[in-house]
């Protein structure tokens, strides 16, 4: 298993952690072509929102600067009443959670740390092109965390048995078919061919090899062999020919 560069933080930080969500609640909300039910903010996925006032109200905060203003001070409420950061972490809009980590990492401790981003990865439909985190801070991300949090005991087993060098495979579609080199890869050929062709997409499967320190994470609560590499050290990416039937890897 190789050693993890830990964040040198004892126990989280509440108080600056809301601080940080508190500037993070008042960045712009961005309009989608669904608003105001479909909206992009760190802390809502609709601009139809109920806020639990006397009494409580359904407002649509694209509308106007008074409603934004009573779901701000709302959420400010909100944050002022968590006890820990898990009370914190579950008022993220879930393709923010990543952001907010970034974010919030000088003021965690290294197990919540780690804990949530093994959490904020597996939710994220395509943590990959997470447009608010670059490749490089995601690496550094997972470079800092602790390999006893980031993973359940089986997974950090299957890395200690895995060889020095290893196999994995990437199933891209038209979608990410220029982010070749990314983090998550599979151990899995079958799993990667599905991913290749979901979407009714004629996508293609890459196979590269990795040596096994390179590794920094295996994910299997979503059955998909997933594995963390750091993708600059991926050698020998090459394509694999699509022969229209199911060949045995080796």
């Amino acid at each position: 298993m190789p050693k993890r560069r830990l964040i040198l933080q004892n126990q989280t930080d509440l108080k600056q952690v809301k601080r940080v969500s508190k500037i993070l609640l008042f960045t712009e909300i961005h309009n989608t072509d669904l608003s105001p039910m479909i909206v992009q903010h760190p802390f809502t996925s609709t601009g139809i929102t109920l806020v639990s006032l006397n009494p409580n109200q359904i407002l649509d905060i694209t509308k106007s600067q008074d409603n934004l203003e009573k779901w701000r001070n709302f959420m400010l409420n909100e944050f002022e009443r968590a006890k820990n950061i898990t009370d914190i972490y579950k008022l993220v809009n879930k393709p923010y959670c990543l952001t907010f980590l970034k974010f919030a990492l000088p003021y965690l401790s290294s197990e919540d740390f780690s804990r949530l981003l093994a959490d904020a990865w597996i939710r994220s439909e395509n943590p990959n092109m997470d447009p608010n985190i670059s490749k490089r801070q995601m690496l550094s991300m997972f470079s800092k965390a602790d390999a006893n949090y980031l993973m359940e005991e089986s997974e950090r087993k299957q890395i200690e048995e895995l060889d020095e060098e290893v196999t994995v495979y990437r199933g891209v579609t038209s979608y990410n078919a220029k982010n070749i080199k990314a983090l998550s890869w599979t151990l899995d050929y079958k799993k990667a061919k599905w991913f290749a062709h979901r979407f009714d997409e004629d996508g293609i499967v890459y196979e590269a090899r990795i040596r096994k320190e390179n590794i920094l994470a295996v994910f299997n609560s979503r059955n998909e062999s997933e594995v963390i590499v750091n993708p600059y050290k991926l050698q020998d990416i090459k394509e694999v020919p699509d022969l229209g039937f199911e060949i045995k890897i080796t």
